[in-house]
């Protein structure tokens, strides 16, 4: 298996975990705009990750991964604000972080590879 064909299973696996993980909370106003935020930036990060890897040119390809790193870093961050209000248990929301965190590191240093090239 190839490096694109890892990050297409891995991002879209991180998707599926964040929405598992946040539909189990129960209904209020501001859990539901966290919830429609986090799921929408982690499955536009495996979308466009997607989009990547079927690039027609390396500029293309660069303007992917930018939105993909963008992506990837609000999902961060929307994690970070469920933990800081403590809607997951902290097992789940260390589990998302991790996995967020490592996405985070390998698509900056494509992204950084990318631009270099």
């Amino acid at each position: 298996m190839d490096f694109n064909q890892i990050f297409r299973e891995r991002t879209k696996k991180f998707s599926i975990l964040v929405i598992q993980s946040l539909s189990s909370l129960p209904y209020s106003d501001d859990i539901s705009i966290i919830r429609k935020q986090i799921i929408r930036s982690a499955t536009s990060v495996a979308a466009n990750y997607r989009a990547v890897s079927r690039a027609r040119s390396e500029k293309e390809r660069f303007a992917k991964i930018c939105i993909v790193v963008e992506e990837i870093d609000e999902t961060q961050l929307w994690l970070e604000i469920i933990e800081e209000l403590g809607y997951l248990n902290p097992d789940k929301i260390l589990q998302l972080k991790s996995e967020c965190d490592e996405l985070v590191k390998v698509m900056t240093k494509y992204k950084f590879k990318l631009a270099q090239s």
